[in-house]
């Protein structure tokens, strides 16, 4: 008896302290698993959340977007080399461009990324890999596709849409023909530059018309204005192709790299000076200089080599091809808010899953909303980078910005391009005369002359 009482205590003591240690299980284990065995804190579900709660919640670094706030957007940039010089997006340089955020189009873009809804995952068969072509690799323009646009679906998509970067050196393309290119399916997805297709699709330099926009926010109000139209002429020309997103650069003033010291306008006569599109062109031959199309692979050697004089692009670009290694001279700014355009072949487009297309469509037009939040201090950031590589800067002087506006305007770029477009009574210049106009107070008329009316928008 008294036998059997001690067993029962010892099995009763036992029982107590297993309770106490929480069973069998070591302390180690026991120690890995209260996090996964506690239930987790709800989240609320996307479409619960407000436009304003939203963002708030993606607030301070990439992805952010503006409601109401502009501070939200100040944080990290989404890589390195993409911000100011400490890889961040200030507030002075938001505030400078504010014209961006508060813009009905960027609003549409907001609506369009369906931040408080976004697009459920479905699909779950086999990878889909689409190769996505940049103008090049080094270009900043380029870096941001790939931190953003491609990272971003990569992982919305759990690698379901795989984009794949490529370019055009590595295919071999040089750029005038990509809008023949994406309509045949012989490329992708890729970067559509007005300038390079002018030869298929003059219409497009609309936006691009060279000293015609004094500054930032009337070239965008008018890029904005013409989208659409731009779009469907796009689509017209590529058989369909889908507008994925557009590549804003709010820091994107082109400047002349010059091997010589071009100190008065006729500095520039008789140089051979390298263009990336017709209307650039036509600004150039105003100067009495040679305007010539290089792809732009090949400037740096033609830069060193002395067949050309002058390089014609954006600070960011001359500074990834190492353009200050064959000039000495950097001459501008001359006034750009460039605009690429990215474009998806048709029937690739079309035989995505519904929920990959439409997840490609949200991050496409996130894509624009970060390209805006990250570019305005570019033209800063990369004129200094490569002031400090040895380049002197030299601004345009009050006589090249007189020539500008009253011979370069409207004696070369805007007739020329008149020309190419096939003539005043052409949809186009309607489109011109309608949307653009009343923006820059300027108007085309049924001879192709040019006269001044009310600035109303």
């Amino acid at each position: 008896m008294r036998n059997g009482v001690l067993v029962f205590l010892l099995l009763a003591m036992f029982g107590v302290i297993l309770s106490a240690c929480g069973g069998s299980e070591s302390e180690d284990s026991a120690a890995a698993k209260p996090a996964a065995e506690k239930p987790a804190a709800a989240k609320p579900a996307a479409a619960s959340l407000t436009l304003e709660e939203a963002a708030a919640q993606r607030a301070g670094g990439s992805g952010s977007f503006y409601v109401g706030d502009l501070s939200q957007l100040v944080g990290p940039a989404p890589g390195p080399t993409l911000g100011d010089a400490n890889d961040m997006i200030n507030l002075a340089g938001l505030e400078r461009e504010r014209y961006l955020f508060d813009s009905p189009y960027y609003e549409a873009l907001v609506e369009k990324s369906n931040f408080t809804n976004p697009t459920e995952l479905v699909y779950d068969g086999k990878p889909i890999d689409i190769q996505v072509t940049c103008i090049n690799r080094t270009l900043a323009t380029c870096k941001l596709v790939e931190e953003v646009l491609v990272k971003n679906t990569i992982e919305r998509t759990q690698g379901k849409l795989n984009l794949v970067i490529t370019s055009f050196p590595e295919l071999g393309l040089a750029g005038p023909d990509s809008l023949a290119l994406v309509r045949d399916g012989t490329i992708d997805f890729t970067e559509i530059t007005s300038g390079y297709v002018a030869g298929d699709l003059p219409q497009l330099e609309i936006t691009f018309l060279y000293g015609l926009y004094p500054n930032h926010e009337i070239e965008y109000k008018a890029n904005a204005a013409v989208q659409g139209h731009l779009e469907d002429l796009i689509q017209e020309n590529t058989g369909g192709g889908q507008v994925i997103s557009r590549m804003w650069v709010s820091g994107g003033d082109n400047f002349f790299f010059c091997r010589d010291k071009i100190n008065t306008a006729a500095d520039f006569k008789g140089k051979k000076v390298r263009s990336h599109g017709a209307a650039l062109s036509d600004w150039i031959e105003a100067f009495g200089a040679n305007a010539q199309f290089v792809a732009f692979a090949e400037v740096y050697s033609a830069l060193e080599r002395g067949i050309l004089d002058c390089g014609v692009t954006v600070a960011f670009a001359a500074m990834g091809q190492r353009w200050y290694e064959v000039t000495d001279y950097m001459v501008g700014p001359l006034s750009s808010q460039l605009i690429n355009t990215m474009v998806m072949n048709a029937k690739i487009f079309s035989d995505l899953p519904d929920d990959l297309r439409q997840i490609l469509v949200e991050e496409g037009a996130r894509h624009e909303l970060e390209a805006m939040r990250v570019t305005p201090a570019w033209n800063e950031v990369w004129t200094q980078r490569n002031i400090d590589a040895g380049l002197e800067f030299i601004p345009f002087t009050d006589e090249m910005k007189e020539i500008q506006a009253n011979v370069a305007v409207p004696i070369n770029v805007i007739p020329n391009w008149i020309n190419r477009v096939g003539g005043p009574d052409t949809e186009i210049v309607r489109v011109f005369n309608e949307k653009i106009a009343p923006i820059v107070g300027l108007k085309i008329n049924d001879d192709g002359t040019t006269s001044p009316v009310p600035v109303t928008q």
